[in-house]
């Protein structure tokens, strides 16, 4: 084992032995991700007709496709100063909140009543999924290196791990729900509900994948490296899109959680990350303008396309 192994080892290992609740919350929550994952899919091929599974996978590429086109947008824009760049932090923070509330809680609470047929377990078994995403983004906040420009390093050997990767998780599992809808949508064999659901998540992706763009480039990375971490997140809309046609199939109440988890996850890091990092400049009053548009421009989108 090298030295350098050896000391990312040692320094988790101490991590563990101090966090040890932090420890085993990051643990449940995990699994719970990775279990939705392998049964959703293999529901998918083995219950499901492969017609419904192949639309699936066509709206959830469509959904990809757009996040890309929203990032590539992003290339149009040149040096960024940093009032600029915490207003956009700020806005990419406001289309964060606003789809956490109106693309991933409220349909998630719809969903768990309709399956429950009761408000109060709905509301229920969206907060679990909210508890399981905070306890996800908190481990991941102790447990992996990175460094915040405030508090300056967290976590083990944080020095050898630029910040950004809370940020890009956080955006990630927000496009796991949103392709999960679009497989659930395809998942009864019904076009006329499947593809308007997927058109309208594939519209409200543009602007998604531009401020996840303008947002990495806001906290330092180049305008390609940006554009292609924003390209890869849109990855996880197909995959999504499978495990929504898997869960339609039997693990259904998995997906009211799933909309929770990511909801919570996106609250943690608009939170604990992005609002805290566009204020350490006295750019408050931009950077809370950004966010504020950045919500209401979410928020039209996510009521008047559906």
């Amino acid at each position: 084992m090298s030295s350098i192994t050896q000391s990312f080892r040692n320094a988790w290992l101490a991590q563990i032995d101090s966090n040890r609740w932090v420890a085993a919350g990051l643990a449940v929550s995990a699994a719970f991700v990775l279990v939705l994952l392998v049964v959703s899919i293999f529901n998918a091929f083995t219950g499901i007709h492969p017609a419904y599974v192949r639309h699936s996978l066509y709206g959830g590429f469509a959904g990809f496709a757009a996040t890309g086109l929203g990032a590539l947008l992003a290339l149009c824009f040149g040096n960024i100063n940093a009032r600029t760049q915490d207003t956009m932090l700020g806005f990419a923070a406001g289309m964060m909140l606003a789809a956490s509330s109106f693309s991933l809680i409220l349909p998630g609470i719809e969903a768990a009543e309709d399956l429950t047929g009761s408000g109060m377990l709905a509301a229920a078994t969206v907060v679990l999924g909210l508890g399981l995403g905070v306890l996800l983004m908190l481990g991941l906040d102790r447990f992996t290196p990175h460094a915040h420009e405030s508090t300056g390093p967290c976590g083990p050997e944080a020095a050898r791990i630029n910040k950004v990767w809370l940020f890009v998780l956080a955006i990630t599992l927000h496009n796991l729900p949103e392709g999960m809808a679009i497989g659930v949508g395809f998942g009864g064999g019904d076009l006329s509900v499947g593809i308007p659901l997927a058109a309208a998540i594939a519209i409200q992706d543009i602007p998604e994948g531009l401020a996840v763009a303008i947002a990495l480039r806001a906290i330092g990375l180049s305008r390609k490296i940006a554009v292609l971490v924003a390209l890869g997140s849109g990855i996880m809309e197909p995959i999504g899109a499978l495990v929504g046609v898997g869960i339609s199939s039997g693990f259904a109440l998995a997906y009211p959680v799933g909309m929770g988890l990511a909801a919570g996850a996106m609250i943690f890091v608009v939170s604990h990350e992005i609002i805290p990092e566009t204020h350490r400049n006295g750019h408050q009053t931009p950077a809370t303008l950004g966010l504020t548009g950045g919500f209401g421009v979410m928020m039209f989108l996510d009521t008047a396309l559906g």
